[in-house]
């Protein structure tokens, strides 16, 4: 891989893989730290790209993958063991205040973002794609490895979800009163 492509590739889709990463991991800091990981990965692995994605999906694959594998650590850091951790069906949570980038949001989107938390994995990677960073049904497919059946199955029971927990908070908010 030439400078030239990689400095494109960094150029073009930095900002959108780094909001994704800040998005999913809500810290600057760790956001730069696995940004630097995704273009390692992105160095090593150019060679073998083959172009049947964009580069965009190809991307943002990659930083899912790192992103993932952070949440992996902290999982079995915490635990002390190998337990097998699935992002489909745990929750990807990260204990850290809301960044900047979020909270310049509009509010029913940092409410949405919050709520995040209280879905599972795969569903919360597919709002993200879909709303925040405005991937199509198709890349996001690309994007996780799935069909696009899968990606709309997901969404779908991700907005319900999200409702339900977000109707069930305004009526906790109303009551509390």
């Amino acid at each position: 891989m030439d400078d030239s492509v990689f400095h494109r590739l960094y150029d073009e889709y930095h900002q959108d893989v780094f909001q994704f990463l800040i998005y999913l991991v809500k810290n600057r800091h760790l956001s730069e730290d696995l940004m630097h990981e995704v273009y390692i990965r992105v160095f090593k692995a150019y060679d073998r790209f083959e172009g049947k994605s964009s580069e965009k999906t190809w991307l943002f694959s990659i930083a899912k993958n790192v992103a993932i594998d952070h949440f992996r650590k902290t999982a079995v850091r915490k635990k002390h063991s190998a337990d097998h951790f699935d992002w489909e069906t745990q929750q990807l949570i990260s204990s850290e205040r809301i960044p900047e980038e979020v909270a310049s949001l509009n509010e029913d989107k940092i409410l949405l973002y919050k709520t995040l938390d209280l879905c599972t994995g795969d569903q919360k990677m597919v709002i993200i794609m879909r709303y925040f960073q405005d991937l199509s049904i198709a890349e996001t497919a690309e994007v996780l490895g799935w069909t696009e059946g899968k990606v709309k199955t997901t969404q779908h029971r991700a907005i319900k979800s999200l409702r339900e927990k977000l109707s069930s908070k305004e009526g906790g908010e109303a009551n509390a009163e």
